[in-house]
């Protein structure tokens, strides 16, 4: 087998990689048929110079690789026919801007899997960038607070090159006793925590966050049954709501009228209820001044004030809550947004170690061992100009009936 790993050609840039390095000499050295060939990059974190200085080979065409590696989506054009990729496609939900991209892979006879559908026998994902975009997220959301109230300055993340450069410049700076409630409880919100817990922040349980007050920052987590309840008033649970999300709606108004920032670290099922609502945030109750939406859905998103992704170049901006208009994130009436949709990007180096490592432990032996447990399987969203039964609900979608 034959694999490359292909240059990024997203805009903005996008400087992560699939495997580093170290990552492409540990897959050869443990696969003998194993061949890699890395495509030449500008823009790469890790440099053409460091590829080669292993011995690996190095060139602008990839016509002869049988597995083509990327992490954002690829250009329509940019796409040769006929060969297996696996890369971030954006389109198992739908999204709008991607449509001719899936279209385009099932005319040109394309394997399409997704990191986001590697998954396991439990349906649990194996792979991802969230834990880089709860770290990264965390960072620019303390970075937005010293900036909206003049406190300090921080430098931005993508400046620095690993986690405990973040954790240094936050630990530095004075905090008031703030309260953050964070929402969800997987990859995303855990890296939150290895940043909060990084500087030493307190953790809090939910009851004493609701009704104490404290002289330092404080944080608590939240999951789904914090902040949804049922409709009739009966007793809820995770999974009566995983299978039912429309008998609930939101109970996050009581963390709003005592919250000062809201992180958000939790995954947002097509269908469930909204979490903070215009009306929460217009209440004269309302509390919050700051929102690091990390899992940042946009289009009838759970977090009403997220009214459009924001950018590493332009990280924040400001939500009316009276008019429910877009305002300077530094307006006097405004809640500060921080929903930057590409965050793992700001620590590439670290994002692509971390990445790399669990494609080459965790996903790479399925190409060599017959897809023993399936994980090739599940994953695959197009196969020979059609969709996979596993994703044929795209169907409508591909054909521009949704």
């Amino acid at each position: 087998m034959k694999i490359g790993i292909i240059k990024e050609r997203k805009n903005p840039p996008d400087k992560r990689v699939v495997l580093c390095p170290n990552q492409v000499k540990k897959a050869l050295d443990r696969y003998k048929d194993l061949t890699i060939k890395i495509e030449r990059s500008d823009i790469r974190v890790f440099s053409d110079q460091q590829y080669e200085a292993c011995g690996f080979e190095l060139s602008d065409d990839m016509s002869d690789c049988d597995l083509l590696l990327g992490v954002k989506e690829i250009p329509v054009d940019a796409l040769i026919p006929n060969k297996t990729y696996v890369f971030f496609s954006h389109t198992i939900k739908k999204q709008e801007h991607n449509r001719e991209l899936l279209k385009a892979c099932i005319e040109k006879n394309i394997t399409l899997m997704d990191h986001e559908t590697f998954v396991d026998g439990k349906n649990t994902r194996i792979i991802g960038f969230g834990r880089y975009a709860g770290i990264v997220g965390a960072y620019n959301t303390l970075r937005g607070f010293g900036l909206k109230y003049e406190l300090f300055n921080l430098a931005k993340a993508e400046t620095l090159l690993h986690k405990e450069d973040l954790i240094f410049r936050l630990k530095k700076q004075f905090f008031p006793p703030i309260k953050i409630v964070l929402t969800g409880q997987g990859k995303v919100a855990k890296g939150v925590m290895e940043i909060l817990d990084g500087m030493k922040m307190k953790k809090v349980s939910v009851e004493h966050f609701l009704t104490q007050k404290y002289d330092r920052p404080v944080y608590t987590q939240i999951g789904v049954t914090d902040y949804y309840k049922r409709i009739d008033g009966t007793e809820g649970s995770k999974q009566d709501f995983y299978d039912n999300p429309e008998l609930y709606t939101s109970d996050f108004e009581k963390f709003s009228q005592v919250a000062d920032i809201l992180m958000t670290g939790h995954f947002h099922k097509t269908g469930s209820p909204v979490i903070l609502t215009k009306e929460m945030l217009n209440s004269p109750k309302n509390q919050i001044k700051l929102i690091g939406d990390i899992s940042c859905d946009v289009d009838q998103g759970p977090i009403e004030s997220t009214l459009r992704a924001s950018t590493i170049a332009e990280p924040f901006y400001g939500y009316h809550p009276r008019q429910g208009e877009e305002v300077e994130f530094d307006h006097p009436a405004a809640i500060t947004v921080m929903a930057i949709d590409n965050l793992p990007t700001e620590l590439p180096k670290d994002a692509s170690e971390g990445f790399g490592e669990v494609f080459v432990e965790e996903i790479m032996p399925a190409f060599f061992n017959g897809d023993k447990d399936q994980v090739l399987k599940r994953a695959t969203i197009v196969k020979d100009k059609k969709l996979t039964e596993r994703f044929d609900y795209l169907q409508d979608y591909v054909d521009g009936k949704e």
